[in-house]
């Protein structure tokens, strides 16, 4: 699955991205509506991980996403 897909089915995914990133509040997934440049910029701040660690784990949830 890529982004654009998440990004349309982002009501259906922002559980699964809760569940994989437990930092992640409610009020961050409704604000981020699928945006992924605001998604990896609230886990860089909340997991203190590099852009690159964070773009890794987004493909990898673009990979296995079950949307």
């Amino acid at each position: 699955m890529n982004w654009d897909q998440i990004k349309g089915n982002w009501k259906q995914v922002k559980g699964q991205a809760q569940q994989k990133w437990g930092k992640l509040t409610d009020d961050d997934v409704d604000r981020l509506e699928g945006r992924r440049e605001e998604l990896a910029g609230i886990l860089q701040e909340r997991y203190g991980k590099t852009k690159e660690q964070v773009e890794k784990e987004i493909d990898e949830f673009c990979s296995t996403c079950k949307c």
